[in-house]
């Protein structure tokens, strides 16, 4: 029986094979900063060299150029195809192994959704803009919206009618099962279909490849909840994408606000704050936090100052930190939430917050605080058992002896007593850690190290440049088609580089991900370590589509020299000290 292996079916499976669980099955791994190390299992070594990106779920070996992401590690270590590796992993993982005996077309339906989405974001703003939507323009202008922000994130209204989006696509060709599907239409207890968005403000969802894949309202009524949101479908996963993160993930700013909704984001936008982003409808996954590890080190978290909002704060504070993100927290006061705060006290006042944001840390002595009475011993005592036992998680033993000792001031407590304490609190944790994590290790035997690229050598200007432009598409997958209408495979000069980018033009023309997990199929174990080194190698990249242009000249330029014959020795040098220049341009910001 023939086997479909769906892109969700794929991202599952790599969620629940953790690639440091499974890489430490057999190399014996040790953290450094957020990554971890060991000797690489595919040739000697004495030195490890082998890395294992536990935020983006990628291995890379610098020493023979190994890499990939779980199902690559397991098809190299255990010797395996494509699809054995993922029948390998779904067995490990407790899944089962889909049998595409009623999917032929899964990836056609995709495209389909995301076409039908498209059109009805079109339809909804022609709504909003039109005499019919004049209350919903109303409602957004009096929120302080300007019709550019309106314009940049594409809102709409559906009016307050049970046919109106249901007839306009039916008169574009789609039928009512593919509205159903895409979360568009409902059917009733007598097989009829009516619209679910009905009097709402529309917020389009658009992802890191510039689709719209969903949509949320907000009732301008008393008949529904407040927010409606799109359901999964074949085209979105709600807890595996951020609103606004098209936009905020070019922002330069160095860090992410992660605010609550959709107008405290647009507001924040609006305001200059191009940085933030929103969950949808959900608390924060540990999916959503891997994703934001890809754009930046430090997420400041802006939710509403009431009680929800504060139990958010603390769920979220231990995820991002989990994935090795810094965490600042702002405490919005005199208002219930960013939208509000920057309407009463303007931008200025706004950024002061971020600047004062406090850390991770004295965020969570703060709230270790509450309920407690210290003006009380037994009160006191509470807490400081609370502090010793946040202050274990501390990785460096400054910062405890920092915080113990502004304790020790406040209460009057030795502070030796205190790091005794806090010591006592991580060492338990970590015998339990130990307790959990033990298992037998082994090292795989190592095959013959990679061969040098010549091909590369012999191109290296251009070999330059498509890497660059490679990193670049693979962090913004938004900028492909453009890229592609300009650029075709064969203007590429390295082969290697040609299939990459050749998978990548496939899987966007598919509205799929360009990552190296869903490219395996696509490309061999060798090519899909090559990508991932150059992601890896190029992860400071951060350009605009200007400097995507700039390499897709750069690339056109060298082939017609090469074409001409006038490829000049110098020309190396000179490239690569453009390019230098150009990266550090960009780093630098300007």
């Amino acid at each position: 029986m023939a086997i479909h292996l769906s892109d969700s079916f794929l991202e599952e499976l790599r969620f629940r094979n953790d690639i440091e669980s499974v890489v430490s099955s057999y190399v014996q791994l040790r953290r450094r900063g957020h990554n971890a190390v060991g000797l690489c299992p595919f040739h000697n070594e004495k030195t490890p060299s082998f890395t294992v990106d536990t935020d983006k779920g990628l291995f890379y070996c610098f020493g023979c150029g190994a890499g990939g992401n779980v199902i690559t590690f397991i098809q190299k270590i255990e010797n395996l195809d494509f699809l054995e590796a993922v029948r390998f992993l779904a067995n490990r993982a407790g899944m089962q192994m889909p049998e595409d005996t009623e999917e032929p077309n899964l990836g056609a339906r995709r495209v389909r959704i995301l076409e039908m989405n498209r059109a009805a974001a079109r339809h909804f703003h022609d709504n909003l803009m039109s005499p019919r939507g004049e209350a919903a323009l109303r409602y957004l202008t009096e929120r302080g919206l300007s019709r550019k922000t309106i314009r940049h994130f594409g809102l709409g209204y559906a009016p307050d009618s049970w046919d109106d989006l249901r007839d306009h696509l039916r008169g574009l060709g789609y039928s009512y099962e593919e509205m159903k599907a895409a979360f568009l239409l409902s059917e009733g207890r007598k097989g009829n279909f009516y619209d679910i968005f009905r009097n709402r403000v529309i917020f389009p969802i658009i992802d890191l490849r510039g689709d719209v894949v969903a949509f949320g309202g907000r009732d301008l009524g008393e008949r529904g909840p407040k927010y409606l949101n799109s359901s999964d479908t074949l085209a979105f996963r709600k807890n595996r994408n951020l609103f606004a993160l098209n936009f905020a993930k070019n922002a330069g700013k160095g860090h992410l606000i992660l605010a609550e909704g959709y107008m405290d984001v647009i507001a924040l936008h609006q305001a200059g704050f191009t940085e933030a982003v929103a969950t949808l409808g959900t608390a924060l996954t540990q999916e959503q936090a891997h994703m934001m590890t890809r754009y930046t080190g430090e997420v400041i978290l802006c939710y509403d100052s009431d009680g929800a909002g504060q139990k958010a704060t603390q769920r979220a504070m231990g995820l991002l930190d989990g994935v090795g993100l810094k965490v600042r927290v702002v405490r919005v006061t005199d208002a219930k939430d960013p939208d509000e705060f920057i309407k009463r006290f303007g931008a200025t006042r706004f950024q002061l917050l971020l600047d004062g944001g406090a850390g991770a840390t004295e965020y969570a002595l703060l709230q270790a605080r509450e309920g407690l009475d210290l003006s009380k011993t037994a009160g006191r005592s509470d807490y400081l058992k609370r502090a010793a036992e946040l202050l274990a998680d501390l990785r460096s033993p400054i910062e405890r002896d920092v915080y113990a000792g502004r304790l020790s001031e406040e209460f009057g407590v030795a502070k030796t007593a205190l790091l005794e304490q806090i010591g006592n609190a991580e060492r338990a944790r970590r015998r339990a850690k130990e307790r959990k994590e033990n298992r037998d290790l082994r090292v795989a035997p190592p095959p013959p190290a990679s061969r040098p690229d010549p091909e590369r050598q012999r191109n290296l200007p251009s070999a330059i440049a498509e890497e660059q432009l490679i990193a670049l598409l693979g962090k913004n997958p938004d900028f492909i088609p453009a890229v592609a209408a300009e650029l075709p495979p064969e203007a590429m000069s390295v082969s290697a580089n040609r299939r990459i980018y050749e998978a990548m033009l496939a899987r966007s023309a598919g509205h799929l991900s360009v990552d190296p997990g869903g490219m395996g199929a696509l490309l061999d174990t060798d090519t899909i370590a090559r990508y991932t080194g150059i992601l890896i190698q190029h992860e400071a990249l951060t350009g605009s589509r200007r400097q995507a242009e700039d390499y897709v000249r750069a690339i056109r330029s060298y082939r017609e020299k090469k074409s001409a014959q006038d490829i000049r020795a110098s020309d190396v040098d000179e490239w690569a000290a453009y390019m230098q220049q150009t990266t550090e341009q960009k780093r630098k910001g300007r």
